[in-house]
C-alpha cells in the first residue's frame, strides 16, 4: 500500500475532485520530495496540495449543508483501475524520442526507466534547455506530460545559478537598499496605502525582465488592462511583451448564467479566483509576476485564517514554478497585513505624507528581507513621468576618498588673512548674519576664485532664482554666466515645498561625484530647514551631507540668515558645532551711514584673525578692509564703531557702493 510520497509508483503525481471536475492538476515527483520531504504522508500531502478548497470548511465556520459536500480529492493514478497513459515526446530537438514509464522496483527517486533515451543527452548528463536554481532537481531530458515538465532528481551542478539571487527590481535607487535586488524565486510583499506607488513599482519590475529577455506576467484584480495600459502611456512605457491577465472571476461578471444562490458565493468566488490565477501562470510560465492585489483575496475568504492559507497556497505554487513574485496590497486591514509578513520572503512599504502645505512625499521602507543585509530604515522616493525614483539614504561611512587639503583662496587678499590664508579644502564653513549683509556675495568670491582655477562649482539656491543670481553676480563685477554655459558652474534653483531630504542629498552627490564639485554652497540653510518635513533631524541629516563632502575633498560653503536685520538676532537651528569655520557678519553705524563688519569666530583647521573688519560690496566685487579697533558691542549684536573716520573704507574710483 502506498502510504508515502516516497513510495509513489510514477514520476507525475495527478491529483483530481470527483466533486468538482474542473479542479485537478498534476505535479513532479522529485519537486514535491523536494519541498515537502520524500517520507511525507500522502494524505498530508494532499492536504496541503488542496488548501484552497472552497469546500473545505474551518471548525468556527458554518457546518456544511446538504449541498455542501467536504473536499474529496484524490490521487488519481492510486484510485484509478488503469496505469497512466504513456506519452512520446522528442528531447532538445532530437530525431529520437522516448517514452515515459514507472520508477522500478526500488521506488528510487533517481532512477527513472526511460525507453529509447537519447544517447547524446544521457552522455551529457543534464539538459541543455533546462535550468533550475540550487536545491532544485534538473531533469536528464524534458519529457512533458501535458504542459508540466517533470524532473529526474538529479542534482545540480556548480554552473548553475544560486537560488533567491539578486534581481533587479528595474527602479534607479531600489536595488543598492535591497542590497542587489528582489531574491529570485521569492514571493515579495509590497503593501501601502492607494496612491503610494505600488503599480508603478511592479511595472518597472517586469519592464526590467522583459528587457533581460523574460517572460512577465501581471494579474490584476483591481485594475482593468485598459487602465494599466494607460498608466504605461503617462510614463512613456511600453507593455508590449508583458502579459496582461484582468482577472474577473465568473461569480463577478454581469452575465447571469454565472449567477447561483445554492451555497455561499464568496466560497465559489474565491475558488474561482484562485483557480483562475493559477491556470494563467501554469499557461505563461512566467520568471517574473506582479499580483494586483491581495485585497480582493481577503475580501473574498473572509476570514484571517482562510486569507493565511490562500496566499500561502499561492506562494507555495509560485515557489514551485520558479517565478519571482510581487504580491501588492493595499493595507485594507492591518491585522491580516501583518498575518502575511511571516510567510512573505521580504516586505516592502511604501508610504505618503501628505503636509500642511506643499507636495505629498513619498517614502520606502524594507521591514525584512530574509538572508539579505538590507539598507533599513526610511528612504526618499518620488514618482516622476518615467516611474518611481528611490533616493537612499546617505551613510558617510560609505564615502571615503584621497584629497590634498590645501586651502582655497578668495582673491581677495584681507579676506584670506582674517580666514587664515584661506578654506581648506574637506571642511566646511558657516557664514551667519542677517538678511542683505552680503552673505551670498561672500560666497560668491570663493566660487568666481574657483571658477578661475578651472574648478567645477555648485550653488543649490533655495531663496533666489536663476536669473536673479546671474543678474546680481553680474552687478557686483562677477559674471558667471559664461560658466553656466560651459557647465563648470552648476545653479540648482530648488522649491522647498516640493523637495525631501533624500533627493536634495542625491542632488548633491551626483554634482560632486559625476561633474567632479569641488566648492558646494547651499544658500540658505533657511530654505532647508524648511523643505524637512521633521526638523528634529535636520541637523542629523545635515551632519551625513557635510561628513559626506568633507570625505570627498570638496570646499563646502554654508549660509544662515538670522530673524531680524538689527538688535537682538535669533538663529533658527544651531549649525555651529557641525561647521569647521563660522564666519559672523554684521550691520553697524558710523558717520551716519550704515556699514558691514566681519569676523570669523570658529576655525578647526588653524590659526585665524581675532579681529573685526570692514566688509564692502561695489561694482569691482567684494572688499575687506583692515582690521577696526574702536567697536563696542559687537557680541551684543549692536556693534558700535567709536573710533576714527580714516580708518574706514572710501569709495573706490568709478565703482559706486
Amino acid at each position: 500500500m502506498v502510504e508515502r510520497l516516497s513510495d509513489f509508483p510514477w514520476v507525475i503525481v495527478r491529483i483530481d475532485c470527483p466533486i468538482c471536475p474542473h479542479r485537478k492538476g498534476q505535479y513532479r515527483l522529485a519537486r514535491l520530495a523536494e519541498k515537502y520531504g520524500a517520507d511525507i504522508p500522502l494524505c498530508d500531502l494532499l492536504a496541503r496540495i488542496a488548501l484552497d478548497c472552497p469546500r473545505e470548511s474551518l471548525p468556527w465556520e458554518r457546518p456544511p449543508n446538504q449541498s455542501d459536500s467536504r473536499c474529496k480529492a484524490r490521487f488519481t493514478d492510486l484510485e484509478a483501475t488503469s496505469r497512466p497513459p504513456r506519452t512520446s515526446r522528442r528531447c532538445c530537438g532530437s530525431s529520437q524520442s522516448f517514452k515515459v514509464g514507472r520508477v522500478k522496483g526500488s521506488h528510487n527517486l533517481e532512477s527513472l526507466w526511460i525507453s529509447q533515451l537519447p544517447q547524446s543527452c544521457a552522455a551529457k548528463g543534464i539538459c541543455r534547455r533546462n535550468q533550475a536554481p540550487q536545491g532544485y532537481f534538473l531533469p536528464i531530458a524534458v519529457p512533458y506530460i501535458g504542459s508540466s515538465p517533470f524532473s529526474l532528481g538529479y542534482p545540480m551542478t556548480p554552473e548553475q545559478p544560486l537560488d533567491a539571487t539578486p534581481l533587479p527590481s528595474g527602479v534607479p535607487g531600489l536595488d543598492p537598499i535591497l542590497n542587489g535586488g528582489y531574491a529570485s524565486n521569492r514571493a515579495h510583499l509590497i503593501e501601502g496605502r492607494p496612491g503610494c506607488g505600488k503599480t508603478t513599482l511592479g511595472l518597472q519590475f517586469l519592464l526590467d525582465g522583459v528587457a533581460a529577455g523574460e517572460r512577465c506576467l501581471y494579474i490584476t484584480l483591481s485594475e482593468s488592462k485598459r487602465e494599466l495600459l494607460n498608466v504605461a502611456e503617462r510614463h512613456g512605457w511600453s507593455l508590449d511583451g508583458i502579459d496582461i491577465y484582468e482577472l474577473v472571476p465568473p461569480e463577478l461578471s454581469l452575465d447571469p448564467k454565472q449567477l447561483q444562490t445554492l451555497v455561499h458565493s464568496s466560497d465559489l468566488e474565491l475558488g474561482e479566483t484562485v483557480r483562475m490565477a493559477l491556470e494563467e501562470i501554469e499557461r505563461v510560465k512566467p520568471s517574473r509576476v506582479v499580483f494586483d492585489s491581495l485585497s480582493e483575496i481577503r475580501l473574498l475568504s473572509q476570514g484571517s485564517l482562510r486569507y493565511r492559507r490562500q496566499v500561502l497556497a499561492l506562494k507555495s505554487f509560485f515557489l514551485l514554478n520558479n517565478a519571482t513574485v510581487l504580491m501588492l496590497d493595499d493595507l485594507t486591514s492591518e491585522q491580516d497585513d501583518l498575518n502575511l509578513h511571516s510567510i512573505s520572503h521580504a516586505v516592502i512599504r511604501l508610504e505618503q505624507l501628505a503636509p500642511v502645505y506643499g507636495a505629498e512625499k513619498r517614502r520606502i521602507r524594507v521591514i525584512k528581507m530574509r538572508g539579505t543585509d538590507f539598507r533599513g530604515g526610511y528612504h526618499d522616493m518620488v514618482i516622476r513621468r518615467g516611474g518611481v525614483h528611490v533616493f537612499p539614504r546617505l551613510i558617510a561611512a560609505e564615502h571615503h576618498r584621497e584629497f590634498d587639503s590645501e586651502a582655497a583662496t578668495s582673491g581677495v587678499a584681507e579676506l584670506d588673512a582674517l580666514l587664515g590664508d584661506g578654506l581648506h579644502r574637506g571642511t566646511s564653513t558657516l557664514i551667519v548674519g542677517p538678511s542683505g549683509v552680503g552673505k551670498s556675495s561672500l560666497a560668491l568670491a570663493y566660487v568666481q576664485a574657483a571658477l578661475n582655477r578651472g574648478e567645477t562649482s555648485l550653488i543649490i539656491s533655495f531663496d533666489e532664482t536663476k536669473r536673479i543670481f546671474l543678474k546680481r553676480a553680474t552687478s557686483i563685477g562677477m559674471d558667471v554666466a559664461p560658466h553656466v554655459e560651459t557647465g563648470t558652474l552648476q545653479i540648482e534653483q530648488v522649491d522647498p515645498a516640493d523637495l525631501s531630504p533624500g533627493e536634495f542629498s542625491s542632488l548633491v552627490r551626483e554634482s560632486v561625484e559625476a561633474a567632479g564639485a569641488r566648492v558646494v554652497v547651499i544658500d540658505s540653510l533657511t530654505g532647508y530647514l524648511n523643505a524637512m518635513p521633521e526638523e528634529e533631524f535636520v541637523a542629523l541629516q545635515m551632519h551625513e551631507l557635510l561628513t559626506y563632502l568633507n570625505q570627498q575633498g570638496v570646499v563646502t560653503i554654508l549660509i544662515l540668515a538670522q530673524h531680524g536685520m538689527v538688535g537682538q538676532m535669533a538663529t533658527p537651528i544651531d549649525m555651529t558645532y557641525l561647521s569647521d569655520a563660522v564666519v559672523l557678519m554684521r550691520f553697524f553705524e558710523a558717520q551716519g551711514r550704515i556699514r558691514r563688519a566681519i569676523s570669523v569666530i570658529k576655525k578647526r583647521t588653524g590659526s585665524h584673525e581675532d579681529t573685526i573688519r570692514e566688509y564692502r560690496i561695489d561694482s569691482a566685487g567684494v572688499r575687506v578692509g583692515e582690521p577696526l579697533k574702536n567697536f563696542r558691542g559687537v557680541l551684543t549684536g549692536v556693534p558700535t564703531y567709536e573710533g576714527a573716520e580714516a580708518s574706514l573704507l572710501k569709495d573706490r574710483d568709478g565703482h559706486a557702493a
